[in-house]
């Protein structure tokens, strides 16, 4: 089969013009056409005509208060000096809120300011004509424009519509939208053999995303089954959407050059290839096309099958379209000026666009870079914003202040509590305890390693680092530490609990593995945490004191940021042996060999103790709950949770 190959590796901008122009020339850049709905259905959706008042609201004049319907020019003389009094039924009318006004008065007496007397009231006051009255039309009067076409609705606007007598609206069409995975390797969630999944096997999940998406906008997604990897079933799937009436077909994976890539040679056959190939990253391989149609054009997109490239080709090419089918313009991005945390290294001639963690340190929003690969979702469900890396951009230096595009409301940051160091199960399990208390919360962790999470707190980077270092000299957990390589000024350390580190090992320990000395064994794989991380500096102590220099360890130089990481290597079975924590061995069904007891606390300077997400942090350490959830992970001790102690940093770190 021919290998498909990219047409060029068009610029973002030439690439969003191509498009554009594309749609225009089609004729398919223009709202899908009208449809007449139920007022009681219409919020979130857009208007396609002008709408007029078919009825004056109110539709009389209406007693705006409880009290007494009276002609204005009878108070006449009415003062503190001089009451006047007005006889009941006569002179003063008794009416309710919202009641209609006799025809021969034209005000309103509040109930409190007239005062009973007999077959009477008495005021004290004149009033002026319309006092607390609703005149006919106050707020609408029939035949007056209510809303111009192409208006989004929200729920004020039915109740507006509703009092002014408007029972069905005229509304652009929602856009449908098919959804069609595609790939040999993708089987269905819930499908019989689905869990555990099948070496070679992905549970194809990027169509939830996509209709989600799709649905976040108001379109109408149809998502079909994953599609083989042949471009007879490609043409076939296409062909059935086009069928169902798709306005816009999204054909997920199988847009890349590789031999069973074959998009683009499907569109090309069906339609005509715009663009196959843009510059920017994640999303390298997005392919836009029109298909030939008894319709017309219809566009065609084939996205990157990579998680995080689909939503951002997404994002950039398929979401303006559907606001501009439905009479909406897609809003200008927000931004926050923001500082980054480490350097980022561009990519020549790309647009890139990092995922970036926020929060808000000492008066400044911080950006703390994601992991940049294509696949790792996680690492977009966690972002709150986009950096955006021009093509001519050789870089970002650590300390540089540039606009981020939000991805979460403003506020959201404010409650942020960024937390950097090592990386640890309880410390996830706060996260979530700390949001289920307090929804207005988050506890977003960096796994930079415990040295790394130092460093950050000295430079004002995050509001707590979480530490497990060992000090050979002295066989004390995290103070002389804090104390060289922390912030300058005093630090609080909270003991988050203690945990048992070990060799996490396939089950059944098919290596016989007994303890840290079989490392050096030419038969036993090993899988290391990154430099700097507290696991890496006691497995670095362990082998000084065994004598054991790390060339003899195969794997030494292999590093991974986190315990589950370390476990998933040693349960693929890439690794034979990893030193991690007991509860990551609980997670993944791993054999474990304990090596040792550690300290695991959260190092705090003291101007974070004002923030209140730390303060809350601090509280959940002291909550039974949460001390027996962390204890039913395993290899935890939480009988000293919650203890703490102070360190004074050094003014300067010799870094």
């Amino acid at each position: 089969m021919k290998q498909s190959v990219y047409l060029d590796n068009v610029p973002l901008a030439e690439a969003v013009a191509t498009f554009r122009r594309a749609l225009v020339a089609a004729d398919r850049h223009r709202p899908l056409g009208r449809e007449l709905l139920a007022l009681a259905d219409a919020a979130g959706r857009v208007l396609a005509d002008p709408v007029h008042a078919r009825a004056s609201s109110p539709a009389y004049h209406a007693a705006a208060m409880d009290g007494y319907a009276v002609q204005a020019a009878s108070t006449r003389g009415a003062a503190e000096t001089t009451p006047l009094r007005l006889v009941l039924g006569r002179d003063a009318l008794p009416v309710d809120t919202g009641a209609t006004l006799p025809p021969d008065r034209d005000a309103v007496i509040m109930l409190e300011e007239a005062v009973p007397e007999g077959d009477a009231v008495v005021i004290t006051a004149a009033v002026p004509r319309w006092q607390h009255v609703r005149t006919a039309g106050e707020d609408v009067v029939a035949g007056q424009l209510l809303y111009p076409g192409n208006y989004l609705l929200g729920p004020a606007d039915l109740a507006v519509l509703a009092s002014a007598g408007v029972a069905e609206i005229p509304v652009w069409r929602r856009p449908r939208v098919a959804v069609i995975p595609s790939g040999d390797e993708l089987i269905t969630l819930g499908s019989p053999g689905s869990l555990p999944v099948p070496p070679g096997k992905i549970l194809e999940s990027n169509s939830f995303m996509l209709a989600g998406l799709v649905r976040e906008l108001s379109g109408e997604p149809d998502v079909g089954p994953p599609v083989a990897d042949d471009p007879r079933s490609l043409a076939e799937a296409i062909a059935e959407a086009v069928a169902g009436g798709a306005d816009l077909i999204v054909l997920n994976a199988g847009s890349s050059a590789g031999a069973r890539d074959f998009t683009a040679r499907v569109a090309r056959e069906m339609g005509e290839v715009l663009v196959h190939g843009v510059a920017m990253r994640p999303g390298k391989p997005v392919l836009l096309a029109l298909l030939r149609t008894a319709r017309g054009p219809l566009p065609l997109l084939g996205l990157p099958g990579y998680p995080v490239s689909a939503w951002l080709s997404f994002r950039l090419f398929v979401r303006p379209l559907l606001l501009q089918w439905q009479g909406r313009a897609a809003p200008a991005p927000l931004t926050e000026p923001a500082v980054l945390t480490r350097r980022l290294p561009g990519v020549p001639g790309f647009t890139e666009f990092v995922r970036v963690r926020l929060g808000r340190i000492g008066g400044r929003t911080v950006a703390v870079p994601q992991p940049r690969g294509a696949g790792i979702l996680t690492s977009l469900a966690r972002a709150e914003g986009l950096l955006i890396l021009e093509p001519g951009c050789e870089g970002l230096e650590a300390g540089a202040t540039l606009p981020v595009e939000l991805l979460v409301d403003r506020a959201q940051l404010d409650g942020t509590v960024l937390a950097a160091g090592s990386h640890d199960l309880a410390l996830d399990l706060l996260a979530a305890h700390l949001r289920a208390g307090s929804p207005d919360l988050t506890l977003a962790s960096a796994n930079v390693g415990s040295l790394a999470g130092l460093a950050a707190l000295r430079r004002g980077e995050a509001h707590l680092a979480g530490v497990h270092l060992l000090d050979p000299a002295t066989g004390e957990y995290n103070l002389s530490y804090v104390r060289r390589w922390g912030p300058p000024g005093r630090t609080l350390l909270v003991t988050l609990a203690w945990r048992q580190q070990g060799l996490l090992v396939a089950p059944g320990n098919p290596l016989g593995i007994a303890g840290l000395a079989d490392l050096a064994r030419p038969d036993v794989t090993f899988v290391n945490r990154q430099r700097g991380a507290g696991t890496r500096v006691l497995l670095d102590y362990e082998l000084e004191r065994l004598h054991i220099d790390p060339r003899e360890v195969q794997g030494y130089d292999r590093e991974e940021y986190s315990h589950l990481a370390v476990g998933a290597a040693v349960a693929s079975g890439a690794a034979g042996a990893g030193l991690a924590i007991l509860a990551a061995a609980r997670a993944l069904g791993l054999d474990f060999i304990p090596v040792t007891a550690e300290r695991y606390e959260l190092a705090i300077p003291e101007s974070s103790l004002t923030h209140p997400g730390v303060r809350r942090v601090m509280e959940e350490l002291d909550r039974p709950r949460f001390q027996e959830a962390v204890e039913a992970l395993g290899g935890y001790d939480t009988s000293r949770t919650g203890e703490q102690r102070w360190v004074e940093g050094q003014v300067s770190s010799g870094e």
